[in-house]
């Protein structure tokens, strides 16, 4: 990974990284609070030898004594230096659990020992000092007297006395809380990585391009209302959603400059991807721009575009694949525009026979020679096999791919089998994106505030009537579609022809 990666990766994980970075910082004041006082007292003192005063002497005075103050720095915490110590203050204590608060160090050519105590109690922890240097005092007195008699050539005396301290050698709170600040940071940084190194979702368009190459058509931000709200009429006009769906329809034609593919199939990997609403939104979108449109409700496991248009599907695709009516008869109108829906009918108990069909690819060319675009919104390919069979019939797939929720094996899973049937990928739609952060795909737009107007017609289904030459969309005025495409009345599509002959 380079540094991009990292900067992303913090870009993404900033309130775990936070989160676990204050929670070090709780622990490290937690343990001062917790950790009781404790108080160090000490003294030092400094080591002589006995000598007539030449200059010869001194130096094999001085050399003896710092060869010697090493054995003395040893000899403090045995139970000869520590037990008469234990005895003058009446300590409960045993030598050896004296010997774990008690330090003897001595600097480098120096004749100076140095000890230090440790306890609860400043009081207590001074005369400890105390009485432990004054036992070294005498112990060394006896170990260094001579056996023919005389007094002892080495002599301790304690140049700086024992003091009680007025405040506590620990906890240090400032050192604990550095300790904590920096554990915190280092122990979320690496969460933060091994999380991002583990975790395969795809969360925007740099973990699509590890699975594909295909085009990225569009992106559309999540919204929290859109739950409540999926329709691009629902949305303000000018708000991120609306525009990504703007911006997905004008990718989408330029990925199908050619024309070839005038049925465009809508489908995931997974279920709740949110296929059937870009389905849907990007088929009003369409309409929206002046083309006729027919939306195909073609998920027949679980349909979900009656829903959210407010239709009825009793009598739909299926209706019409067996015979039992014609596709005439069964187109909806929606809204104030050319958008037609075929509802998925009657569940069957064979959808993958049906939608593989001959009858379905008949009614598929039927359909591109009525209307401009043909939208089809598909069952996933994971699950079951419907789309990737009803793919071959199709002029292009467009996968709707949703943001950290979809594993980017799975993603390659169904890729594979598109290919596997040698269907055209269009390309990708990726869903729920962060409208902030690293994997943002939307912009924000400088306009005024509006408020979405919806005719009550447009949930209802019922066509209002249009003034001529009014815009639609901002891009045009309405097409000549009203002339050509109705054949009996203004909600009435032409008829399709029934043999090749007449489509000629």
């Amino acid at each position: 990974m380079d540094l991009r990666d990292y900067l992303r990766i913090i870009r993404q994980n900033w309130i775990l990284m936070v989160a676990v970075t204050m929670a070090g910082l709780l622990i490290g004041g937690a343990f001062s609070i917790l950790t009781k006082p404790t108080y160090t007292a000490d003294t030092q003192l400094f080591v002589a030898i006995s000598n007539s005063g030449t200059v010869q002497e001194l130096q094999q005075g001085n050399t003896f004594s710092q060869a010697r103050v090493q054995s003395y720095v040893k000899t403090v915490d045995s139970p000869v230096v520590l037990q008469p110590a234990i005895d003058a203050l009446g300590l409960g204590l045993t030598s050896q659990e004296l010997a774990s608060r008690v330090t003897a160090t001595s600097d480098l050519n120096t004749v100076l020992i140095g000890i230090t105590v440790t306890d609860q109690s400043p009081v207590q922890a001074a005369a400890i000092a105390q009485a432990v240097s004054d036992s070294l005092i005498n112990a060394v007195d006896v170990l260094e007297k001579p056996k023919t008699g005389g007094n002892s050539p080495v002599s301790l005396s304690v140049i700086k006395p024992a003091v009680a301290p007025s405040a506590p050698s620990a906890p240090d709170t400032k050192l604990n809380l550095i300790a904590g600040l920096l554990g915190g940071l280092l122990a979320g940084t690496a969460i933060a990585v091994l999380r991002s190194v583990l975790d395969n979702r795809i969360r925007g368009e740099m973990d699509l391009r590890k699975v594909t190459t295909a085009p990225l058509l569009g992106g559309i931000s999540y919204d929290a209302d859109a739950v409540k709200k999926p329709l691009l009429t629902q949305a303000e006009t000018q708000s991120p959603r609306a525009e990504s769906f703007r911006q997905l329809r004008t990718n989408l034609q330029f990925a199908n400059v050619s024309g070839r593919a005038k049925t465009v199939l809508m489908t995931s990997s997974l279920p709740g991807e949110g296929k059937s609403t870009t389905a849907t939104n990007l088929a009003i979108a369409l309409a929206q721009a002046g083309h006729s449109v027919c939306l195909v409700d073609a998920d027949l496991r679980r349909p979900m575009v009656s829903d959210y248009l407010g239709l009825d599907r009793n009598a739909g695709l299926t209706t019409c694949l067996v015979g039992q009516a014609d596709v005439n008869d069964l187109l909806q109108p929606w809204g104030d525009d050319n958008l037609f829906v075929l509802t998925s009918g009657q569940i069957p108990p064979n959808p993958s026979e049906l939608l593989g069909s001959a009858e379905m690819k008949s009614l598929i060319l039927r359909l591109e020679h009525a209307f401009d675009h043909v939208i089809i919104d598909a069952p996933p390919l994971l699950p079951v096999t419907d789309a990737a069979v009803l793919s071959q019939h199709v002029g292009g797939v467009v996968v709707v791919v949703g943001s950290q929720k979809l594993r980017q094996n799975d993603l390659q899973k169904a890729l594979s089998a598109l290919d596997l049937v040698g269907s055209n990928i269009l390309g990708i739609v990726l869903n729920r994106l962060p409208s902030k952060g690293p994997d943002a795909y939307a912009y924000s737009y400088y306009t005024h505030d509006e408020k979405p107007t919806l005719n009550a017609t447009a949930s209802s289904g019922k066509r209002q009537t249009r003034p001529a030459g009014s815009s639609v969309d901002g891009l045009g005025t309405e097409s000549a579609f009203d002339s050509t495409l109705y054949a009996e009345s203004p909600r009435t599509p032409r008829s399709f022809p029934s043999s090749r002959a007449e489509r000629r």
